[in-house]
């Protein structure tokens, strides 16, 4: 009867400690999966280095990458990390009008907010 406590440790350990973490690989897995299948060409993306670009074509394994205009790079879909949103198609959050974030735009830092 001793045993009983320390079996149900040693199984929960494992839970925590295999099942567990497995489960999110494969959730990680799933979502790389699917930001792969949605490129497409002129897809503005940032690959694990930290290199910007923008996808020119597309292999089966790897991905052609425009990083300057008639620059060309052929990278392995695995080193995209993630799709960017190109810069002026979303406004900062929080900010008032003008590209200052002030109401008049001019820089002034006394203006109020709205």
């Amino acid at each position: 009867m001793e045993s009983l406590p320390l079996l149900i440790l040693v199984a929960l350990a494992f839970v925590v400690l295999f099942v567990l973490p497995s489960r999110q690989r494969k959730k990680i897995q799933a979502n790389a999966q699917a930001m792969q299948d949605s490129l497409t060409i002129g897809t503005p993306v940032m690959l694990t280095s930290g290199i910007h670009g923008t996808v020119a074509a597309l292999g089966d394994t790897t991905v052609d990458l425009q990083i300057a205009p008639g620059v060309v790079m052929t990278v392995a879909r695995p080193a995209i990390m993630e799709i960017r949103t190109p810069a002026g198609d979303a406004a900062a959050p929080g900010s008032a009008s003008g590209a200052t974030g002030f109401v008049d735009g001019d820089g002034d830092p006394t203006d109020p907010t709205r």
